[in-house]
This record gives C-alpha cells, sequence and structure tokens, in this order.
C-alpha cells in the first residue's frame, strides 16, 4: 500500500513520560520500554475525545485502556499497569493534550469561598513517586506483604466500591421494623464481604513458618475466618499502603481570605478529561 502523503502531518508526541515505577513490574507483553525509559506521549484524537465520553465504558474500564492504548502505545496491555503507574499516565495524556494546566474548583475551609484554581499538570507529574511495597506487616507469627492493585484489580475494586457505596445509602434509609433490620444485617453481610474481597486482593503473600500462601482464594478465606482484630489491622496496612500511593494534594491560597491548605485531586476520568 502507498505511504500517504500526509503522514508528515499526523500526531507526534507532545511529551515523554518516565513512570514512577520505572517499569519494574512490567514485561514485554504489558510495557515495550524504550532505552532511555521515556514513552512518548501522543494528545488525543477526535474518537479519543468521544470514547471517554461514553458513560459505560468509562464505568468498566474500556474506555481508559483505549484511550491509553492510542496516546501511549508503548503501553500494550493497560489492564496490567500498575496503580503506581495509572495517574502518571492519566496526568501525562490530559497535559499531552492540552496546554499542560487545567482549572479546579475548590471550596476555601475557612471562609467557604468557592473559587476557581489553575493547576500545573507538569508540576504535579514530576510530584508522583514510586511507593516501597517492601514493608510488611508481621502479625504474631506472620508475616503479611502488600503490594500495588493492577488497573484491571482497581476497576474491579471501583465497582465493587459503588456497590458499597449504593448498599451505605440504603442502609441510611432503614426504618426500625424487624423485617427491615434482617434486611441490614443481610446488606452488611454484603458490605463486608466486598471489603474482605478489595483487601485480599492487595495481598501479595502471607508467609508462615511452614510455608508462604500467594494464592487469593486462601487470602480471602482467611481474612474471613480470622478475628476482628486481625483482620482490622490488615485493613488498616492495606488503607496505609494505598494512600501512600496516592497523588499528593496541592497548595493553595484562597483568593478572598489568603488562607493557605491542602487540596486532595481525584482522578475522576469524565471530570478529569471533560
Amino acid at each position: 500500500m502507498d505511504q500517504n502523503p500526509l503522514k508528515q502531518y499526523f500526531r507526534r508526541p507532545s511529551m515523554y513520560l518516565k513512570l514512577p515505577s520505572m517499569g519494574k513490574f512490567y514485561d514485554t507483553t504489558v510495557v515495550n520500554m524504550p532505552p532511555n525509559n521515556e514513552l512518548p506521549v501522543y494528545p488525543m484524537t477526535s474518537v479519543d475525545e468521544i470514547i471517554i465520553r461514553t458513560p459505560d465504558a468509562l464505568f468498566n474500564g474500556a474506555a481508559m485502556v483505549d484511550l491509553i492504548k492510542s496516546c501511549i502505545p508503548n503501553i500494550i496491555d493497560p489492564w496490567k499497569l500498575s496503580s503506581i503507574d495509572v495517574d502518571a499516565v492519566i496526568i501525562a495524556i490530559r497535559a499531552a493534550s492540552t496546554d499542560g494546566n487545567m482549572d479546579i474548583e475548590s471550596t476555601c475551609p475557612s471562609c467557604e469561598e468557592v473559587s476557581t484554581y489553575g493547576v500545573n499538570l507538569l508540576v504535579m507529574l514530576a510530584e508522583q513517586r514510586d511507593v516501597n511495597f517492601s514493608e510488611t506487616l508481621k502479625l504474631r507469627d506472620l508475616e503479611i506483604k502488600f503490594r500495588p492493585l493492577l488497573y484491571s484489580e482497581m476497576n474491579k475494586n471501583n465497582m465493587a466500591q459503588f456497590e458499597v457505596q449504593r448498599l451505605m445509602i440504603s442502609l441510611s434509609k432503614f426504618e426500625d421494623t424487624e423485617a427491615q433490620k434482617e434486611q441490614m444485617v443481610a446488606a452488611m453481610t454484603r458490605m463486608d464481604t466486598l471489603v474482605n474481597e478489595i483487601v485480599s486482593s492487595t495481598i501479595e503473600f502471607i508467609k508462615t513458618p511452614e510455608t508462604t500462601v500467594t494464592e487469593n482464594k486462601y487470602i480471602y478465606e482467611f481474612l474471613v475466618e480470622c478475628d476482628k482484630k486481625s483482620n482490622d489491622a490488615i485493613r488498616q496496612q492495606s488503607i496505609k499502603m494505598r494512600e501512600a500511593n496516592e497523588m499528593k494534594p496541592i497548595k493553595l491560597k484562597c483568593i478572598a481570605c489568603n488562607h493557605e491548605y491542602n487540596e486532595k485531586i481525584v482522578l475522576n476520568a469524565t471530570d478529569f478529561f471533560g
């Protein structure tokens, strides 16, 4: 087939991205890593813009996978991206497709004034750092090792958390009748099951004096059957590791009263690319 004479006018990389993990979790089936460890990032196409505005595709993660493949083609299998890298990838695509800035709306905690502030995405990107997952939790004679989630697991967990939120909303509407008390118990049991499923997926292994357990079904069963104190300790460690991996808040100064405060940025794909 003849080469398109317009090829020289096709989109080109707008920037280059070094993954916070430096690709240490991946083989060539996941990321085709250049020798300098810098991935070319292309701006979004008109088709990409349409894809990220498809609600069902956003909810099940398919839209983000297609977007990543389009804008960072060196990422072969976005489903297997580590949670450490996902935020950096999303920020880089937004930065490559715009002037590198984004407006956010924030409410001052001091005077409650709502104002709009400009955020430099490249500064946000520079602050993304790899997280040390070498720390383990010692629980009696057990050693529990946590790991970053894959994007596929993050998406599954997000949908599970959405179900948890729906359950919590339904619980708040219960009245004090026997039938509804039974429904409340069933809802709370389901909520606890979902939390155990999420936490079990963040555990790489549990080491005993005799063996090392890596199978998720056995780890999940342990979370269900262990005492509440142990379960609470594991959940807290899982939260600690997740929060350490979250994007750092940005510093803002209120336009109205000059109060300085930190604002947490949540990378909701619908809003972030809207």
